[in-house]
């Protein structure tokens, strides 16, 4: 049995220029000790996801189910009790912590709250220190006498103090210098092995997801348009699209810095314009207006989802001309 269960989750918000489908009919499982990477450009649904499992979306249609039961609209205990399993990890720590509190009170919270170690509290905030990479010493002082990646470790150990079996991790990194995030990244990996956690790890690097996920869900505009394994993402002979089968992951993945400068370059597929409104989303595919593969069909019919692999589904009506990467013959020369 999954940990998590996501089927065809809608959510839908009413505003003052009408009705917008922020998520449309999105499915995922997630195992214990695994991870989902959701990416895709901001306005994709994916933190619109994350609030929809912690509940602070009211009444999405569809069905959340973790650890086989049903968690939408729970309330009082079922969803205190929840809170408990289910941790959030947000993009930025000065935010999340309250500058009138130490760091040892702010990650110690969710222990109080779930009235858990008691007896035990002072050797369960050194643990969830040393977990995450900080002296004793860090616990005493303000959020703002740490630097940003400092802050962001005392606010994963604070995700980690009520031992969740999940994490959600909602640009967890995005604000944080590259070294810094390469090192909170591994952290969190280290920290995943360990423990047997579960991530649903939320961004808009392709890069970084890939790095961290089991699988990856590419969202645009609410909808699912491709889910396949993290480990065919940058496989393949043909560039550095893998197996990937749909224009908006290929673009994307253009997108991701060339790592070996030896290595001839990666034609870049430069999307037009951007993402549209929500509240009036374009007929037919969703990303056509962007699309370099864009025909007729395109605009008239919503692409069905298509099973390519036991793992791989792709919603594209030129899956097949996509997967042949045939934008250019050969990559651009720098």
């Amino acid at each position: 049995m999954s940990l998590l269960e996501v089927n065809n989750l809608s959510v839908t918000f009413k505003t003052a220029q009408g009705e917008i489908r922020a998520v449309q009919d999105v499915s995922f499982s997630l195992e214990k000790g695994k991870t989902i990477g959701l990416v895709g450009e901001s306005g994709s649904g994916k933190s619109t996801i994350a609030n929809a499992i912690i509940g602070i979306v009211e009444n999405p249609e569809g069905e959340i189910s973790f650890r086989g039961d049903k968690i939408v609209g729970l309330q009082g205990k079922k969803r205190k009790a929840l809170k408990k399993d289910v941790s959030m990890v947000f993009q930025d720590p000065m935010a999340s912590l309250d500058p009138r509190r130490t760091i040892a009170q702010s990650i110690m919270e969710p222990v109080e709250v779930h009235r858990l170690y008691r007896g035990k509290r002072k050797k369960r905030l050194k643990e969830l220190l040393e977990m995450v990479g900080l002296d004793e010493s860090f616990g005493k002082r303000f959020p703002r006498q740490l630097s940003g990646g400092q802050r962001q470790r005392a606010c994963i150990a604070r995700a980690l103090a009520s031992d969740p079996e999940l994490v959600i991790l909602d640009e967890a990194t995005a604000s944080l210098d590259v070294s810094v995030q390469a090192s909170i990244l591994n952290l969190l990996k280290k920290i995943q092995q360990e423990r047997g956690l579960s991530y649903l790890f939320i961004s808009h690097d392709l890069a970084v997801v890939n790095y961290m996920s089991d699988e990856v869900m590419v969202l645009y505009l609410g909808k699912t348009m491709e889910s396949m394994p993290a480990a065919d993402l940058f496989t393949g002979e043909k560039l550095y699209f893998g197996k990937s089968s749909h224009p908006y992951t290929h673009a994307l993945l253009s997108a991701v810095p060339d790592e070996d400068p030896n290595d001839p370059p990666t034609t870049r597929i430069m999307l037009e314009g951007d993402l549209p409104s929500p509240a009036n989303p374009p007929s037919g595919c969703v990303f056509r207006t962007r699309c370099p593969l864009a025909t007729e069909v395109c605009a008239e019919k919503i692409p069905e989802a298509v099973k390519l692999g036991p793992d791989h589904v792709v919603s594209c009506h030129h899956h097949e001309q996509a997967a042949k990467q045939i934008y250019f013959e050969s990559p651009t020369e720098s």
